[in-house]
């Protein structure tokens, strides 16, 4: 066993209770059942459920309704994905086949015990699961039941057929690296739904059962692997809905009956777990957010239209929250959320297909607040974020939240008090996203650590412990200390106590000024003793340049701008200055990634210190309107501090 999993177990294990041990163990004991049976060459489903036409006839299945769809795909899509388009995170789609046949025939503990994704030219499996959700078979058979008149309609649906028939075949259960996750089963579960109703005309009897044995088989292992106690998060979500959709077809057993229980008591016991008070995530990542009200609209779809037994109500509430957080992350629709926290690239239902009662994605809007003439703002205590609306059309968010969801915190990246900043839909100061799950470890490290985002990092140290690829510990707190509204002029101070963990403890504070509705004064202040490294970084988007602002060359100013004429104005003030720093091929510093898997070089702003903190101190100020009274009411604001 390598050094890796060690390090992953003895992690686990500080952090497990008493009943989460005996649960491992079940599941232990379960794997060996299961492997005990196939040495037998005995079929899994005998003994478990042998007459399943008995249990669920197509007259019951006709009585289900499918969540209503909407969806934003192309004929063109459609076409591309008869044509053999498969959704693989940006990798080689015959890497991740031979991956997939390299492990095919081993069970959960053979392929665990492997050293995989141990190398950077190693699939990432998290991209390998990606096809095997069968998203692409969603597309089509939304396709078709939004545009039953299309030409294409025939085409797509054969194709999803023989898709969704082949992959079952080759995939049996629970054989290979599909059945290594609960998640991904619970996350396929409604595929096999979708074909079984929208492709009824089109199977014979005999495909029919071997769907509706994928179901069957999917369901059981989902309950016997579900991700409880530490484990607790988006991907209890995903086999919640997996139990909910497969309880629904086989509400007439015992079984499905259990399983409807199961996952409608998880799923609303999440509800009110991962989505916080104010609406936001209790994983600190805002595309796990999203993915996770996506779940849950999908899952409370289903069960209103198919049952009146179990009451979405408190659900609903909850996810109304949820979507009035994201809205307020969003440019009026033209700006997608800003990459904080992990995003694996993951959708619910599929790419460009969503579920209809989720209103907020139709039409997305710019979420009320308090107002200032055409500012606003919005403090999200709970979850810990602010956002500042500008008259300009500038965007910045301030994250002074936890590093996320405990015992774990495993998408939570080190980002305490860092900020975003885009103007008109054009992202400016970033957040360089995540780029992959596995892989060389440097690249996973930086990402997450808090130097790849707009902070100040402490003596090159994350502002907590990376243990593992998705483990922290000595997680820090941060507190938003004060709120205070002034006329027109909004004061933010919040500090986090990080570095206190340093054998000489450092607390760093981070205040921010908004005012004249356009611009921002953000001051950087520490207290503590011994002498430190400070190292402050705004990191820009690839497409966003930077330049000395010719209009004020000898005064430190700089002017960051992007191709279609969005700028703004930023400098340290007193004697330091910003360095703007490339991204090289020799260190991850630099390097964004706009979607998982992907990264490319980009450049930020950075200045560096050397002292006592009682001495060291960082002063930026940011202007988002460029005009001449702006300038002015700027340097009266500057020359005060």
């Amino acid at each position: 066993m390598d050094k890796g999993r060690i390090k992953f177990y003895i992690s686990r294990l500080k952090t497990a209770s008493l009943p989460e041990l005996i649960y491992r163990a079940r599941q232990f004991f379960f794997a060996w059942q299961v492997k005990a049976l196939l040495k037998r060459a005995e079929s899994l489903l005998n003994g478990i459920y042998a007459n399943l036409e008995a249990a669920v006839s197509l007259a019951s299945l006709r009585e289900l309704k499918l969540p209503l769809f909407h969806h934003q795909v192309s004929e063109e899509m459609i076409q591309q994905i008869i044509e053999g388009k498969l959704f693989t995170l940006n990798a080689e789609a015959q890497k991740l086949l031979e991956y997939e046949r390299r492990y095919s025939s081993l069970f959960l503990p053979r392929i665990d015990s492997k050293e995989i994704n141990s190398e950077e030219q190693t699939p990432d499996l998290r991209a390998v699961w990606e096809p095997a959700r069968l998203q692409h078979i969603t597309i089509l058979i939304a396709y078709a039941l939004t545009e039953p008149d299309s030409p294409l309609c025939p085409e797509a649906k054969q194709f999803a057929k023989d898709a969704a028939l082949a992959w079952i075949r080759d995939n049996p259960l629970p054989l290979g690296v599909h059945y290594l996750s609960a998640m991904e089963c619970g996350l396929r579960l409604p595929v096999f739904l979708y074909c079984l109703k929208a492709l009824e005309n089109l199977l014979a009897p005999a495909e029919f059962r071997l769907i509706l044995e994928a179901i069957y088989l999917h369901a059981w292992w989902i309950e016997r692997r579900l991700s409880l106690y530490s484990s607790l998060g988006n991907h209890t979500v995903a086999e919640s809905l997996g139990l909910v959709f497969a309880g629904l077809v086989f509400q007439k057993t015992p079984e499905g009956q259990k399983w409807l229980k199961r996952g409608f008591r998880l799923l609303e016991q999440e509800a009110y777990h991962q989505i916080l008070n104010d609406g936001g995530p209790i994983e600190q990542s805002l595309h796990y957010h999203r993915f996770v009200l996506d779940l849950f609209w999908l899952a409370v779809d289903f069960l209103e239209r198919n049952t009146a037994a179990y009451d979405c109500r408190r659900i609903r509430e909850r996810l109304e929250l949820g979507e009035d957080f994201c809205s307020t992350f969003t440019d009026g629709g033209r700006l997608a959320a800003p990459s904080i926290g992990d995003s694996d690239g993951g959708f619910a239902v599929a790419p460009g297909v969503f579920v209809a009662c989720s209103r907020s994605r139709l039409n997305p809007q710019p979420a009320t607040g308090p107002y200032s003439c055409s500012s606003y703002y919005r403090i999200f205590l709970d979850s810990g974020y602010s956002v500042i609306r500008s008259k300009s059309g500038a965007l910045l968010t301030f994250d002074h939240g936890s590093l996320g969801m405990p015992p774990l915190y495993n998408h939570g990246h080190a980002d305490a008090l860092s900020i975003t900043l885009s103007k008109n839909g054009q992202q400016l100061l970033v957040d360089p996203g995540t780029y992959r799950y596995s892989g060389l470890a440097t690249w996973r490290r930086y990402f997450k650590g808090t130097r790849a985002h707009n902070t100040v990092t402490i003596d090159g140290q994350d502002q907590a412990t990376q243990e593992t690829s998705f483990i922290w510990s000595r997680p820090y707190e941060a507190r938003l200390l004060e709120c205070r509204k002034q006329a027109d002029d909004l004061l933010l101070i919040a500090d986090h106590t990080g570095y206190l963990r340093l054998s000489e403890p450092v607390r760093h504070r981070r205040s921010i000024l908004f005012f004249d509705h356009s611009s921002f004064i953000i001051k950087d202040a520490f207290g503590g003793g011994g002498i430190h490294e400070f190292e402050l970084n705004y990191h820009l988007h690839p497409k966003a340049w930077a330049k000395q602002w010719p209009d004020r060359p000898d005064e430190g100013w700089w002017q960051i701008g992007t191709p279609d004429g969005q700028s703004i104005l930023i400098r340290l003030m007193g004697a330091d200055d910003f360095q703007l720093r490339f991204a090289q091929d020799s260190s991850p510093l630099g390097w964004y990634s706009a979607g998982y898997g992907l990264r490319e070089k980009s450049s930020l702003l950075s200045c560096t210190k050397k002292g006592a903190p009682d001495e060291v101190f960082f002063i930026t100020v940011i202007s988002t309107e460029l005009n001449t009274p702006a300038r002015y009411k700027l340097d009266r604001m500057v020359a005060n501090i």
